[in-house]
C-alpha cells in the first residue's frame, strides 16, 4: 500500500504550509485545506511561491465548516437586521473583527450590500480579537461557529445568523442566511483534499471515491457534528465548481470593497 501523508493547512500567515506542500512533490503528499489558498490568497498577496491554478489540484471536498455573525449583547441587537439598523443610525462608531480569510469577505459582504460603515479591527492573534469581544471593545464579529458559541453561551454575544447552506447542529435555532433575507451572505466553509500538479487523472479520482466512502461512516459522521463539523464529500468536478463560485463572490467584493482597510 502507498502511504498517503497529509499536510494540514496551518499557521498564520496562510502561505507557508502550502508552499511547503507545493516544494514537496513528492506524489504521496496531499494537502488538507480550506479553499483559501486558491480564492482569497491571490487577493491578498501580491507575489505568492506558487501558482494557485498550477500547483493546487482540487481532488474532493471532506467537511464543511459553519461560520456565524455575532453582536456583542451589550449592542442589545437581537437580529441581523437590528444590527444593520443600528449600524446606519450610527455611521462610523460600531466597530469589528473576522479571522481572516473566509469570515472576513463575508462581513465585507455585509457591509458592502447594506452599505454600512463600520470599522474593521484587524489582529494578528484572534485570541486578543475574543477577548477584546468579550470586553465589548468589539461590537461584532464573524468567526467560526465553534468560536463563537462559547460567547454565546456566557452571555457575551447574540448569534445573528450562520452563514453556511444548512443550520448548524450546534446552534440549531439560528437561522441560515439565506432564512434571515441575506443570500449574498451564504458562503460554505469548504475544506477538502488537494493533490499536487500532475496528478494523474485516475489516481485523482480513487482518491475522491475513497473520500467518499469514507463520508458515509455514521460514527464518524456524529463526531464530527458534535463539534460543529459536517460531512461534505463529492466528485472533483463538484469541488472545482464550489472553489470557482467562491473565488468569483470573492472577486467581486474586493473589486468594490477592500474589507482589510
Amino acid at each position: 500500500k502507498q502511504q498517503v501523508v497529509v499536510e494540514n493547512y496551518p499557521g498564520a500567515d496562510g502561505i507557508t504550509g502550502v508552499t511547503h506542500f507545493v516544494n514537496s512533490h513528492d506524489d504521496h503528499t496531499l494537502l488538507f485545506s480550506f479553499a483559501g489558498p486558491i480564492t482569497i490568497n491571490p487577493l491578498i498577496h501580491k507575489d505568492l511561491p506558487y501558482d494557485p491554478d498550477r500547483d493546487l489540484v482540487p481532488i474532493a471536498s471532506a467537511i464543511d465548516n459553519y461560520f456565524a455573525i455575532v453582536a456583542a449583547s451589550s449592542l442589545g441587537v437581537e437580529s441581523i437586521d437590528a444590527l444593520v439598523a443600528l449600524a446606519r443610525k450610527e455611521p462610523g462608531k460600531l466597530n469589528w473583527t473576522a479571522n481572516p480569510g473566509l469570515p472576513q469577505y463575508i462581513f465585507a459582504t455585509l457591509q458592502q450590500v447594506k452599505g454600512l460603515e463600520m470599522i474593521y479591527i484587524p489582529y494578528r492573534d484572534s485570541t486578543y480579537a475574543i477577548q477584546d469581544f468579550g470586553e465589548s471593545r468589539i461590537q461584532a464579529m464573524s468567526s467560526s461557529i465553534t468560536t463563537l458559541l462559547p460567547l454565546a453561551q456566557s452571555g457575551k454575544a447574540k448569534l445573528l445568523i450562520v452563514t453556511s447552506r444548512k443550520r448548524s447542529p450546534l446552534a440549531a435555532n439560528v437561522p441560515i442566511a439565506r432564512e434571515a433575507g441575506f443570500p449574498e451572505l451564504s458562503f460554505d466553509g469548504v475544506v477538502g483534499f488537494y493533490g499536487w500538479r500532475d496528478i494523474a487523472p485516475d489516481l485523482k479520482e480513487r482518491i475522491a471515491a475513497a473520500v467518499r466512502e469514507v463520508a458515509t461512516d455514521s460514527a464518524m459522521i456524529t463526531q464530527l457534528s458534535k463539534i460543529g463539523i459536517a460531512v461534505r464529500a463529492g466528485t472533483p468536478a463538484e469541488f472545482v465548481a464550489e472553489i470557482a463560485d467562491q473565488r468569483t463572490r470573492i472577486e467581486a467584493i474586493v473589486r468594490s470593497s477592500k474589507p482589510a482597510k
